[in-house]
């Protein structure tokens, strides 16, 4: 068997000493053919390519741009595992793997060996896919807020605290008030939105935070929208979204959902899996129920 190993050498946690620990777990599963990504989005034509190849197995270290990246380009049933190569690593760790990386390797090696899969389900936003989260307005625009915030000397990019600080500049920018600037089709008008696939939304360190709770790689997806911020309700609601009981607060809620229609009152941003897609005027998002068979 051939196991194709893409890995992203601009990812914050990726080094050449654990590409290397990596491929000796993964070779325990079948010969092993490293590629190295060189650009944006070229995850996205490698697995496009290891499909056309019929691989035996895809495997992508990398944060969580380039697992975005590799299931965007994943169009035949070729099981794929994620190694966690970012600061978060959202999708590999709530699909139970490992955080450290060679620690990983070894249990979707086992997984390949055994062929141990998962099938779940992927989001879809205006035709990009998603591994477990996507959001319009606040969420999106703290992503965009750290991306502009660029890399360190190292490489690095900012962490979770920079994130922190970005969701409070935006608070901050609206004086501390966000009212209803988005309609969720059915559901009623919101300040923003998240929406899920699976649970937690998001990692700080090794806190899992759960924005959507009942979102379930299994089922479709997951809507969680608050109302409107206030300065008076914004410490409470705050609390109520990152312990993972929403209905505490004054949201929008919608559950295991084939399509949410959001149509903006002016144009909001839009992310996937922590991916700025630019601003938008309407986001379609539609569930792809058992898209992928993912080795865990």
């Amino acid at each position: 068997m051939t196991v194709v190993l893409i890995v992203n050498p601009f990812a914050t946690r990726v080094t050449e000493d654990d590409v290397a620990a990596v491929e000796n777990e993964l070779a325990r599963a079948g010969a092993v053919e490293t590629i190295r990504t060189e650009r944006p989005g070229h995850a996205t034509e490698l697995v496009t390519d290891a499909c056309r190849r019929r691989s035996g197995a895809i495997v992508v270290f990398s944060g969580d741009g380039g697992f975005n990246e590799a299931l965007n380009g994943l169009h035949a049933d070729v099981p794929i595992g994620f190694l966690p190569g970012g600061g978060a690593s959202v999708l590999p760790r709530a699909l139970g793997l490992s955080h450290e990386p060679v620690a990983a390797a070894a249990q979707v090696a086992d997984a390949i060996r055994a062929g141990r899969t998962r099938r779940i389900a992927l989001g879809r936003v205006n035709g990009r896919r998603f591994g477990f989260a996507a959001g319009v307005g606040l969420d999106a625009e703290a992503v965009r807020r750290v991306d502009e915030m660029g890399r360190s000397a190292d490489g690095q990019r900012p962490g979770d605290l920079a994130y922190a600080r970005a969701v409070v500049g935006a608070i901050a920018a609206n004086r501390g008030h966000i009212d209803p600037s988005l309609e969720v089709v059915g559901l009623g008008r919101a300040a923003f939105a998240f929406v899920a696939n699976g649970s937690p939304y998001t990692y700080a360190k090794g806190i899992a935070l759960q924005l959507v709770p009942d979102a379930d790689f299994e089922l479709g997806l997951d809507i969680v929208a608050p109302v409107r911020i206030r300065r008076r309700s914004l410490v409470w609601t705050a609390y109520a979204l990152l312990r993972g009981h929403p209905r505490a607060a004054d949201v929008l809620l919608g559950h295991d959902l084939d399509r949410i229609e959001v149509l903006c009152d002016s144009p909001l941003p839009l992310h996937v899996d922590g991916e700025d897609l630019g601003d938008v005027e309407q986001a379609v998002f539609e569930a792809e129920r058992g898209a992928v068979s993912v080795l865990v």
